[in-house]
């Protein structure tokens, strides 16, 4: 036997230890970096949640209790009244059906435009990062340029537009506006999203003879959920928080949430009730809020992932 390889890594190993502790010094929990980082955080989140705090608790009260004047204190007795009323009894005018009816027109209008936005953003972002065609240049900077247009400059254009071919005032013609406004952002998202994708991927699935359609949707689409997620958030809060287009393009039996909030919210007749506008509120932001909480780490990938590269 030849012990001189065991005793020379004994001796390595002795050797280390006392040469002392390696790698990176550990930080301090309560450095001075640590307590101004955190202390910047805690008072960010509380300018934010604050005011929703406030809504919550004021939407659990009832008006003797609100009367008493402490809005920051929570409720003695909780009652879920005015949620109630918000939904289905508060009145815009010669209506008493609450934010229900507003809702279903919201959904009727966010789930067709955000489908539809997003389908022709998805395929213009894939045709102008990955098959170039002549033009496709000076297309996307209308694109681009269109994404920066004010709202209020195309809104007299668009209603003559819209009366002209007959859907003004209808949730399809809101539909429409959202999914044109919605689409020069959405495809700058994607055509940098797919730019980022290895140019060798697609080369090998044109040689094995896959076609246009063929590779955006065994290829590009499976391997892109962040940046659909992205666009999914985007176009869903953007959509359903929208006020200016919806009173504007529809009419009262369409009107969309936001703006049956609105009218409930400068209602002239009756008692004020600031639980039920409180309680309207919530419930008009909770969609956005749902999703954005289900799909949150997506949409931070999706960011990080190419929807900020040029």
């Amino acid at each position: 036997m030849c012990p001189g390889p065991i005793w020379n890594s004994e001796a390595n190993a002795v050797a280390d230890l006392t040469k002392g502790p390696r790698g990176a010094k550990p930080r301090k929990i309560l450095s001075r970096r640590n307590i101004m980082l955190y202390g910047i955080l805690f008072v960010i989140s509380v300018y934010y949640l604050l005011p929703l705090y406030v809504m919550v608790v004021t939407s659990l009260k009832g008006m003797p209790e609100i009367r008493l004047g402490n809005i920051f204190s929570p409720p003695v007795e909780i009652t879920f009244q005015p949620w109630v009323k918000a939904w289905a009894q508060a009145c815009t005018g010669l209506n008493c059906d609450g934010l229900s009816r507003g809702f279903w027109n919201s959904v009727q209008i966010t789930v067709p435009s955000v489908i539809l936005s997003i389908a022709v953003a998805a395929v213009n972002g894939y045709a102008l990062s990955l098959w170039k065609f002549r033009g496709a240049e000076t297309f996307f900077a209308i694109l681009i340029v269109g994404a920066f247009i004010p709202y209020q400059v195309m809104i007299y254009p668009i209603v003559i537009i819209l009366r002209e071919i007959g859907i003004y005032g209808t949730l399809w013609g809101l539909v429409l506006v959202h999914t044109i406004f919605g689409m020069p952002i959405l495809t700058l998202l994607f055509r940098n999203y797919f730019s980022s994708v290895p140019e060798e991927l697609f080369k090998a699935a044109r040689v094995d003879g896959a076609g246009f359609w063929g590779i955006f949707l065994r290829i590009m689409v499976p391997m892109s959920l962040p940046i659909f997620v992205v666009a999914l958030i985007l176009q869903v809060t953007g959509i359903w928080n929208d006020f200016l287009f919806g009173v504007i393009y529809t009419r009262p039996d369409t009107y969309p949430m936001t703006v049956q909030l609105n009218n409930i919210v400068n209602s002239v007749q009756g008692v004020k009730e600031y639980n039920v506008n409180m309680a309207a509120t919530l419930l008009t932001g909770l969609v956005p809020l749902i999703i954005y909480f289900i799909s949150g780490k997506l949409f931070v990938r999706g960011i990080a992932a190419g929807a900020v590269k040029g």
